[in-house]
């Protein structure tokens, strides 16, 4: 074994500096010698087991010895369900490449698999017809099953599992996680409602995003920086009613105890967090933008991130590091509340109609799906997890769909290539006029994404649909975060959807919704600090309330080393990573209040928690690489104005998260 290969699996496996014990490192040599594996595919494999069995990530021989006995059966299931499935043959677009490599490759990893040719190129079938034309509503209904989340399900997400055919996927509408199992899953109404019962308001100013891109200065991100540490250490001063005096520099040396609020970082730019390399970076009006090295031996526990904004109580007596006694707390954003008139009108609204506002009965709850890209598997453009998502809105009547992007993605190996043509079925719809060597990209989201859409619209005309962009998407020019929306114009889309920014603020009735597509969750676990007993525990409400507690849909800076993320369906290069335009992150800020709901969409586990009052949803991607993947339905219950908690001037919390019940379901 390499020396840079020991390196990686001690930094990854290893705690802080000290090496691996032979034991331990002998058994991941075994692991990566049996499955093929490289240390970052292992790593990952290792946090999805880690996330499932909801156990530290710290490595003992035994928990490896687990883990390489998961890995075993798992392919040995697989391996079984391969045989049984008669695949079906594809009928779109399928890279030439690769196909003779899926028998020797056993975990389907895409290290072996070629990019197609320049110069080739691969025909849709016309089978692509019957996507185009108008679906008729079954209005069957399946109870699906509860079960907790697989082994399966995680190595899927990373590329484990060879590919195989959407309608030969396992257990279509499983849902895998209940919210609020006591709250009652409505049957759909037999019609559409006469009118819309969403009422959108945007919490965040949309036009901001539309800032120019790559042109930031040096002088700029260091007063963004600057003043972020400062308003924390207002907000410290006063919920915690300390005196401006009792502040003051980590950095400087002095007997008596202080409190110092900056940001944490690592003394390396290329090295990873741990104990050795935290250090504390003041602000250059409160300590001259000094770091100190932090000494955390009188704590109990610790969870810290690189970029996360603290509030330390300590003393540097020696002046080579400053000792930390306490970590205030820093409070998060009031609740969400309206009054009881607006909440009224809200409820109202849920009738569906003037002719039903006089009805005694209580409103029809709210039924919202939530789905985050990719949309199609690596292996074809048929987007056919998409079209069954809109089928399904059709089918129960959706209030609501979101869609987290990316939509094309950057990273599809076909888009990557190039190496595709558009079905000649499509380029009929298109005209006789239409030259086929002019199609943009904009031209495959019309042909593509758009008639999904449209059909949902068709058979459920008072839906509101929701697109918001991601840094990976080729149809937008924006490709910084916080991001702008893409334009709707030549993309073919219904009237009925609407394009927001990346990340985004509104409110749907009187419910406040967060969204952002970048995957923070991932990229904290990455980067993440933990030792000791920490104040949370649980790994995924954990990785959640950083972003409460900071105020900011992507906390952590600088981001995660590109190189370091999951590998994607292209063979070279790199993820385009977080993609910060650091200048304008104040964009991406939490404004006045706690979002109801925060959705964020992340490669890690699909899951519904509640974190601080916010009802927080991961809905997984809705295609993984090589298979189908999972969805977030939302019914959300009319408020309840009889409520006897009214704060001053008769303001009602929302109280999304005891009213709303969440499925994660299986597409």
């Amino acid at each position: 074994m390499s020396d840079e290969t020991l390196a990686e699996l001690t930094e990854r496996f290893g705690t802080g500096d000290e090496p691996l014990q032979p034991d331990i490192l002998s058994e991941l040599k075994s692991i990566m010698r049996l499955y093929g594996l490289g240390v970052s595919d292992m790593f990952f494999k290792w946090e999805s087991y880690c996330i499932k069995m909801d156990m530290d990530t710290k490595t003992s021989l035994d928990s490896l010895r687990a883990f390489k006995q998961d890995l075993q059966d798992a392919l040995e299931r697989s391996t079984r369900t391969q045989a049984n499935v008669k695949t079906e043959k594809r009928v779109g677009a399928t890279p030439r490449t690769g196909a003779k490599n899926s028998s020797s490759d056993v975990f389907g990893m895409l290290d072996n698999m070629t990019t197609p040719g320049p110069g080739r190129s691969t025909k849709l079938s016309s089978a692509r017809k019957r996507h185009l034309e108008t679906p008729s509503v079954s209005r069957i209904k399946t109870v699906p099953a509860s079960s907790p989340l697989k082994i399966e399900d995680q190595l899927n997400s990373l590329g484990a599992i060879p590919p195989s055919s959407f309608n030969d996927r396992q257990n279509p509408g499983e849902v895998i996680e209940v919210l609020n199992e006591q709250l009652p899953a409505p049957e759909p109404p037999i019609a559409p409602f006469g009118e819309s019962r969403i009422r959108l308001t945007a919490g965040s100013d949309q036009k901001k995003l539309g800032y120019r891109p790559l042109f930031m200065k040096h002088s700029e991100t260091s007063e963004i920086l600057d003043d972020r540490i400062e308003e924390f250490a207002k907000i410290v001063m006063d919920h915690h009613q300390i005196e401006e005096s009792a502040f003051g520099s980590a950095a400087r040396k002095d007997t008596s105890e202080v409190v110092a609020v900056g940001r944490i970082a690592c003394d390396s730019a290329e090295g990873r967090l741990n104990a050795a390399s935290l250090v504390l970076e003041t602000s250059s009006s409160m300590g001259n933008a000094f770091r100190v090295p932090l000494n955390l031996k009188q704590l109990k526990g610790h969870q810290f991130f690189p970029g996360q904004i603290v509030a330390l109580r300590g003393s540097n007596t020696t002046d080579r590091e400053f000792t930390v006694n306490e970590v205030l707390e820093i409070p998060p954003l009031p609740n969400a509340a309206s009054d009881t008139l607006t909440l009224k009108a809200h409820r109202d609204r849920l009738h569906g109609g003037p002719d039903a506002m006089d009805s005694d009965s209580d409103p029809a709850p709210l039924s919202i799906l939530f789905a985050s890209g990719p949309y199609t598997a690596d292996d074809n453009l048929d987007f056919e997890p998409l079209h069954t998502l809109c089928t399904r809105a059709a089918d129960t009547y959706a209030d609501a769909l979101v869609l987290a992007g990316p939509f094309i993605d950057s990273e599809h190996p076909m888009i990557a290539s190039g190496d595709f043509d558009l079905p000649e079925d499509v380029l009929s719809h298109l005209g006789s006029s239409f030259d086929p060597d002019s199609a943009t990209m904009a031209t495959v989201f019309k042909c593509f994404i758009s008639p999904a859409l449209n059909r949902l619209v068709a058979a459920n005309p008072h839906v509101t649909i929701l697109l918001v962009p991601s840094v990976r998407d080729v149809i937008d020019s924006h490709s910084s975060w916080p991001q702008d929306a893409f334009p709707k114009r030549e993309l073919g889309l219904p009237k009925a959807a609407k394009i927001i920014g990346n990340p985004m603020t509104l409110s749907i009735n009187e419910a406040v919704l967060g969204i952002s597509t970048q995957d923070v969750l991932f990229e904290l676990r990455q980067e993440e600090l933990v030792g000791g007993r920490p104040a949370d525990p649980m790994l995924l409400s954990r990785l959640a309330r950083y972003l409460i507690e900071q105020r900011h849909y992507f906390p952590l800076f600088p981001p995660t080393d590109r190189r370091r993320l999951p590998k994607m369906g292209t063979e070279e290069g790199v993820p385009p990573g977080a993609m910060l335009d650091v200048s304008y992150l104040k964009l991406g800020e939490m404004l006045n209040i706690r979002p109801d709901i925060l959705v964020l969409p992340s490669s890690l586990p699909p899951f519904a928690k509640v974190v601080e009052s916010v009802l927080v949803i991961n809905p997984g991607y809705l295609s993984k690489r090589r298979g189908a993947g999972t969805y977030a339905r939302m019914t959300l219950y009319p408020p309840d104005l009889s409520q006897g908690d009214a704060a001053a001037g008769g303001m009602l919390a929302h109280k999304v998260f005891e009213r709303a019940r969440v499925e994660i379901t299986r597409i």
